[in-house]
Order: C-alpha cells, then sequence, then structure tokens
C-alpha cells in the first residue's frame, strides 16, 4: 500500500465532516485542533493500531499534528501496517494560516502546554546553552553534549523525524486527556 497524497487545507476543510480527524499528542489536542478531532497516541504505534484501524474501516483518517511533518510520517509508518491515512500539509499552522478556526478542549484558547515543536526548540536550545556553560565551569568534556544535540538536529531535518519530540511526547504533561479516543 502506497502512502496517500497530503491534503492541503483547501481539500481537507470542505471534508472535514466525512474524515476521522487524528490529533497526534494531548499537548497538541490542548494547543487547538480540528473540530472533531481526537487523540491518539501515536509515539507507540503497535498500542493505537487496532483502533487506527477500526476508525480506518469507518471513515478515512486525517492525521494532524503541528506542522504536517510528524503527522506524514505517522501516516507512512500506518500505511506500512495496511492503515490508509492523510495528513494535512502545514498541520495546524497551515489550517490557522488560511483562517480556519481551532477547538479548545474547554472552550477557552489557555494553552496548556507547549506544542511540541516549540517544546524540542526549548529543549534543544537549553541544552546547547548548558554544554558550553558546564565545559567552562567544569572540563571541556561537556561541549560534546551541544554538538550531539546539533547532530541530533541534522538528523532530524534530514530524516524528517524527531527523536527528541517521541522522548518529549512521553513525559506526563504531554500525556493527559489520552482517553479521548476514535
Amino acid at each position: 500500500m502506497g502512502v496517500p497524497t497530503p491534503f492541503d487545507v483547501g481539500q481537507a476543510h470542505p471534508r472535514l465532516a466525512e474524515l476521522a480527524v487524528v490529533v497526534r499528542t494531548p499537548g497538541e489536542f490542548a494547543s487547538g485542533h480540528l473540530p472533531d478531532a481526537v487523540i491518539v497516541s501515536l509515539d507507540r504505534p503497535a498500542r493505537s493500531l487496532p483502533e487506527l484501524r477500526r476508525a480506518a474501516e469507518r471513515r478515512p483518517l486525517l492525521v494532524v499534528c503541528a506542522s504536517g511533518a510528524r503527522s506524514e510520517n505517522a501516516v507512512a509508518t500506518l500505511a506500512s501496517q495496511g492503515i490508509a491515512a492523510s495528513s494535512v500539509t502545514g498541520g495546524i499552522q497551515a489550517w490557522t494560516a488560511e483562517g480556519h478556526g481551532l477547538r479548545y478542549p474547554d472552550g477557552s484558547r489557555k494553552r496548556a502546554v507547549w506544542a511540541m515543536e516549540r517544546q524540542v526548540r526549548f529543549t534543544a536550545g537549553v541544552t546547547v546553552l548548558i554544554g558550553p556553560a558546564l565545559g567552562l565551569l567544569l572540563q571541556p568534556s561537556p561541549t560534546l553534549l551541544s554538538a550531539a544535540i546539533g547532530g541530533g538536529l541534522v538528523f532530524s531535518a534530514l530524516t524528517n523525524s524527531c527523536a527528541m519530540a517521541v522522548v518529549l511526547g512521553r513525559l506526563p504533561f504531554n500525556r493527559q486527556g489520552v482517553g479521548d479516543r476514535v
């Protein structure tokens, strides 16, 4: 089974009522999601495959994340398991840039958790800053920490994946509300 072509916002918006919209993490859900979206944790796809397979039998799946990159990876993973799904090119960012609204769990715009990509940028930045500071205070070897983060960012860009996002997605504040299922 091939990977379906992603929808652009103009294609996804009119079809929203006929799609099962899946948001990848509770943090993304809390930060604003497409109408009628549900949370299915895709950091460990094997756990979610049965419910995604059942949902895909009822309606086509649309996987959404903040920028569209991680949802494209999730769509490829699902396709390798025989589950058809699509993503929105540009993700939530493109959705809102086109002027479409988001829904929030409690009806307010309060962001309980930062978006995953913001968490990754913050964590990478702090880690890169800590490496040289520790190197100056202790010994030069902590600067290797900054080099490792830089190498990880390059690898992430080349492979369109992000190990740091997977790790951060497992933290407790990113796992609240996982009970909202397809």
